[in-house]
């Protein structure tokens, strides 16, 4: 599919000037409120003022006259910061156009286009962790497992945090252009798997990327929210990647807080966890300070809620919530195939495949897990064996995966309607994720000359230990027959969530 964004952006920037060389440093123009909606600085309108614009190292404020001046290699590396009670253009596909594009970096003059937008102090937003595509079939999976089930949302925006693609670039605008049938605006996130494989130097492996969706840093404000999106991997020479924040990234961050009330809520979304970076400690010096901060991010195919301290680096009075948010593809799209021949795709640490519904209310937030193509309520997995023997009841535990609980959530179970118990968290292997790896075909047999992928999906990895699952031993004196198990979760945002499962006992 050819990108429709170069064709959509021409009209939406007012740009002047004469085209300057390559080694043109010096860019200005004005942000001003576009009152007739046409994208074009009309001489009726006015500029804005205080808005911030950004090099992506950088940060400045337009004057009283909506004006602004900036340095930088091109054009395309200026974006526009949209403050709360604002929005940017969006392109056909729903991405926000607040940078310029790469045809007119060498332009000298560009004034970014506002409207006036009624954002609420409480808002809901999508995020979605790696869809990883590898060809269009996994793509259509995407469309068909999670993005139908969405059409018509409700939310603000959504989030994509990057492995959009699994090692094609050319394919991030198929993804998107699917995504934006949701109807609203979308964001996205630079991932390992997106880069362009032939990139010599760390800033080019996102040329891509940034062809489709600008910056691969950038800012946004929302409400009491402000979002600020992080390319988090970094290429080496090799061609190898680390987990690391740039110092212009931490340049930026820097900068931009400077303008940000002590009082908003300061998101950090990235694609590899905060806590894999190298120099976490240096993003946590900016932002730990702050009473309200929150980040998330995807790449682990685990579904996991970090509480950061001191043994991490982090100096702030209360922990730090490091989010890692579940993948839209779930393992890779392994797996069995189900009735619409979309894989299971659970994740490694056996819960499903989906995605995040975040709740920001003033600077506060909550999280929903949402299982792809399952009831809102489907939240975990009970595990006890259908029959039992007297003798076994006595060793026997039930678990249960709480796909997305925290250390902060409360697990109980009861047996028919007797007294509840307390569980216990503990880490393990799922044991359903176990028995389908084990089902899991090699990928080099066939039945009747078909290559078993193509009936089953691909194999999958070896199941990660989860950090959400927990456990309590089945009470004594339990008659025979027919019983039933409750479980009841309460999570860190108080939301309580109940699950049943029958057994025999013989």
């Amino acid at each position: 599919m050819k990108s429709i964004i170069n064709i959509l952006f021409l009209p939406l920037f007012l740009i002047s000037g004469h085209s300057f060389a390559q080694n043109q440093t010096t860019f200005r123009g004005t942000v001003f409120l576009d009152k007739n909606d046409n994208n074009v600085f009309d001489k009726i309108e006015t500029g804005l003022s205080g808005i911030c614009i950004s090099n992506g190292s950088e940060v400045v404020q337009t004057n009283q006259n909506g004006e602004w001046k900036l340095s930088a290699s091109a054009a395309n590396d200026i974006f526009v910061i949209k403050p709360a009670g604002f929005k940017v253009p969006v392109n056909k596909i729903q991405v926000p156009l607040h940078f310029v594009p790469g045809e007119n970096k060498n332009v000298s003059e560009i004034n970014f286009p506002l409207q006036k937008s009624e954002e609420t102090g409480k808002f809901t937003t999508l995020f979605f962790g790696d869809t990883q595509a590898r060809g269009m079939k996994e793509v259509n999976y995407i469309f068909h497992d999670v993005v139908e089930e969405l059409i018509g949302s409700d939310a603000a925006f959504g989030v994509s945090l990057g492995d959009i693609v699994a090692d094609d670039p050319e394919l991030m605008d198929d993804v998107a252009a699917g995504i934006g049938q949701i109807g609203i605006p979308w964001y996205n996130i630079f991932g390992n798997h997106d880069n362009d494989h032939t990139a010599k130097k760390n800033d080019e492996h996102d040329d891509t990327f940034e062809k489709y969706f600008g910056p691969s840093t950038y800012a946004f404000e929302y409400g009491d929210v402000v979002f600020i999106g992080l390319n988090d991997i970094f290429f080496k020479p090799d061609g190898k990647y680390i987990s690391h924040f740039t110092e212009k990234q931490l340049e930026f961050v820097k900068n931009y807080l400077e303008f940000v009330p002590k009082n908003k809520l300061v998101v950090l979304m990235m694609h590899s966890p905060i806590v894999a970076c190298d120099n976490r400690e240096a993003m946590f010096r900016l932002i730990e300070k702050r009473e309200n901060t929150f980040s998330i991010s995807g790449h682990v195919h685990e579904q996991i809620n970090l509480f950061v301290g001191e043994e991490l680096g982090w100096n702030g009075k209360t922990p730090h919530h490091h989010f890692v948010n579940a993948t839209i593809c779930g393992s890779w799209w392994c797996g069995l195939k189900d009735e619409n021949g979309i894989p299971h795709a659970t994740m490694n640490d056996g819960a499903p495949n989906g995605y995040s519904i975040i709740t920001f209310e003033g600077n506060k937030y909550s999280v929903l897990y949402k299982a792809a193509r399952r009831p809102a309520d489907y939240q975990m997995n009970i595990y006890v064996p259908d029959e039992l023997t007297h003798t076994m009841a006595d060793t026997t535990h039930v678990l249960v995966n709480v796909f997305a609980g925290s250390g902060k959530s409360l697990v109980e179970m009861q047996i028919d309607n007797g007294n509840w118990i307390k569980m216990e968290n503990f880490k393990t292997i799922d044991p359903e994720i176990l028995r389908m790896h084990q089902l899991s075909p090699f990928l080099n047999e066939k039945i009747n000359g078909q290559p078993l992928d193509d009936i089953f999906g691909y194999s999958m990895d070896y199941p990660s230990v989860s950090y959400h699952i927990w456990k309590a031993k089945m009470p004594d004196k339990i008659s025979t027959g027919t019983h039933k198990v409750t479980v009841r979760t309460t999570d860190m945002y108080k939301l309580t969530y109940i699950a049943h499962r029958i057994f025999n006992l013989n």
